[in-house]
C-alpha cells in the first residue's frame, strides 16, 4: 500500500485542484463585501469542492480507460492505471471512498450553513450536492458520460462557476443576488479554458476514440479562437459586475492578471499538441488568482468606502 500512495495522488490530478476551489474564493469574498462571513462554512465548501474535483478526475480516468482513450497516443501525463501501477479495482475503490467522502463534508456545510438538515433550503442544497457528485462522475465515465458528446464545457461552466459562486454566496447570505451571475460566470468561463485547453491538446487522440469534444467538433484553429473569446468574457463580465457594484479602483485588482492571461493566450495561439500542457498549470494559477484578487478587491473596496463615510460624518 505504502508504495502505491504516489500514484494514488498521482490520480487525483493536484494540479487541478486550485482550480475547483476558484468559484469558492470569489463567491465567499463576494458575500464578505456584502457583510456576511463565516470561516466555517468557507472551510467546509472549500473541502467540498476539492473533493468533488477529485472525484471527477478518478472517474475521467477510469471513463478513459474504459473507452479505450488513455493510450500510448494521448499527449498528456500517464495515468496510473494505463501504466500498471494501480489496478482499475483499486482505482474505482478510490473513487467510491471519495464519494462517501464528499457526502459527509457536503452535510456538514449544510449544517453549518443552515443549522438544520430538515428544512427546505437544506433540502435544496442536498439536491443540488447530489447533482454534483453525479456530474462529477459521468463526465467521462459509463455508457453516457457528456464527455464525450461535447457537453463537458457546459457542466464545467456551470458547476464550476454558477453553481460554485452563486452557491457559495448563498450559503453565507442565504439570498440569491443575480448579479452574482456575472463574476460566476467569470470563473466558469476560466474555468471551461482549462478544460478547453486540455481537449486542444488531446484532440487528435480524441478524434480517433470519437471523443466528441469542442475542440473534436470546431478543429483546432476555431477552438483557439473559442479560447480567446470565452477567456476574455470572464475579464468583460468581472468589469461590468465592478462597475454595477460602483466599486472604487481597487476593486478592480483582478485586471492583475490580465498579463497572465495575455501572455497564455499567445503562447496557445503559436503551440499545440503537446507543448499546451506546459500552460496548464498557468490558467489554473490563473483562474485561482483571478478569483482571490477579485474578492479581494470587492472587499477592500467596501472598506475604503465605509472608512470614508466614517471619515465625512
Amino acid at each position: 500500500m505504502g508504495n502505491k500512495i504516489k500514484y494514488y495522488v498521482e490520480s487525483m490530478r493536484l494540479r487541478t485542484l486550485p482550480l475547483s476551489i476558484s468559484g469558492i474564493i470569489l463567491g465567499s469574498l463576494v458575500a464578505a463585501a456584502h457583510g456576511f462571513w463565516d470561516f466555517g462554512i468557507f472551510t467546509w465548501a472549500l473541502l467540498t469542492a476539492v473533493i468533488l474535483q477529485i472525484i471527477s478526475n478518478i472517474a475521467n480516468e477510469l471513463g478513459d480507460l474504459q473507452k479505450g482513450t488513455d493510450n500510448e497516443q494521448r499527449l498528456g501525463p500517464i495515468r496510473s492505471v494505463q501504466s500498471g501501477n494501480l489496478t482499475e479495482r483499486e482505482l474505482k475503490k478510490m473513487l467510491i471512498l471519495f464519494v462517501l467522502s464528499s457526502m459527509v463534508s457536503g452535510l456538514f456545510l449544510i449544517e453549518r450553513s443552515f443549522n438544520s438538515l430538515f428544512i427546505l433550503p437544506s433540502y435544496t442544497m442536498i439536491f443540488l450536492g447530489a447533482l454534483a457528485i453525479i456530474a462529477a462522475i459521468k463526465y467521462t465515465f459509463g455508457s453516457k458520460s457528456y464527455g464525450y458528446i461535447g457537453l463537458g464545457d457546459a457542466f464545467v461552466f456551470l458547476f464550476f462557476g454558477i453553481v460554485s459562486v452563486v452557491g457559495a454566496y448563498y450559503l453565507m447570505t442565504k439570498n440569491i443576488d443575480f448579479s452574482t451571475l456575472l463574476p460566476a460566470s467569470s470563473v466558469g468561463f476560466l474555468s471551461t479554458a482549462m478544460l478547453n485547453q486540455n481537449n486542444m491538446r488531446d484532440i487528435e487522440n480524441d478524434m480517433n476514440f470519437e471523443k466528441k469534444t469542442m475542440a473534436v467538433r470546431m478543429g483546432l484553429k476555431s477552438t483557439k479562437i473559442y479560447h480567446l473569446i470565452i477567456i476574455a468574457s470572464a475579464f468583460i463580465l468581472m468589469t461590468i459586475y465592478c462597475a454595477l457594484q460602483n466599486v472604487n479602483p481597487v476593486g478592480y485588482l483582478f485586471l492583475v492578471t490580465l498579463p497572465l492571461f495575455v501572455w497564455h493566450l499567445v503562447y496557445v495561439l503559436k503551440n499545440d499538441g503537446r507543448s499546451l500542457d506546459k500552460h496548464m498549470k498557468v490558467i489554473a494559477l490563473g483562474t485561482v488568482l483571478f478569483a482571490v484578487l477579485g474578492g479581494i478587491g470587492l472587499l477592500l473596496s467596501r472598506e475604503i468606502d465605509l472608512s470614508n463615510n466614517i471619515l465625512m460624518q
